[in-house]
């Protein structure tokens, strides 16, 4: 709730939360973990189309950091996404049109839920492959994007298994 917070007071457009940090906050619930698991980063997406530079995504992660510092912040703007995609994993990508368009095509359909805190403090979900994986604890690798290798990847290095032993891995 304090990155919510936090995010809704810098409140950059179409903003979103999630990825991992709803991902292992539900699994570990789920998995009745006393204490959290330690996350890599908090995944905050928003959708400015009138700046695709990565100063943009660098300008909304230190406003995110200087109203929650203790939360290790990752800013990404959906719409520069097509520019900088290439480079990073080899082939072109169609540009997004919101930051909901952008969490569709997160690698892992358990990962492809956010959540944005309403001014009247009510939850915004978005979940476009629904939240059934999410729940059900079930790693499957979507195919809008990511390619079984790159998903297998993932796999080992986030150490799915070993961390929640109660998902299944499609």
């Amino acid at each position: 709730m304090e990155a919510l917070e936090a995010a809704r007071a810098v409140d950059p457009p179409d903003w979103l939360i999630g990825a991992g940090a709803v991902r292992t906050a539900v699994w570990d619930r789920l998995h009745g973990f006393e204490e959290r698991s330690e996350l890599a980063d908090v995944d905050l997406v928003f959708f400015d189309p009138a700046d695709l530079s990565p100063e943009r995504d660098r300008e909304v992660q230190a406003m995110l950091a200087a109203e929650l510092p203790s939360v290790p912040w990752d800013a990404k703007n959906q719409a520069a996404v097509h520019v900088w995609y290439p480079a990073k994993f080899g082939h072109d990508v169609e540009p997004l049109s919101s930051s909901a368009d952008g969490v569709a095509t997160w690698p892992e359909t358990a990962t492809c839920v956010a959540v944005r805190l309403e001014r009247d403090d009510r939850l915004e979900i978005i979940a476009p492959h629904g939240v059934d994986d999410l729940l059900d604890l079930v790693y499957r690798r979507n195919p809008a994007r990511v390619s079984v290798e790159e998903y297998e990847r993932r796999l080992r290095s986030k150490r799915i298994s070993e961390r929640w032993p109660r998902v299944r891995v499609l």
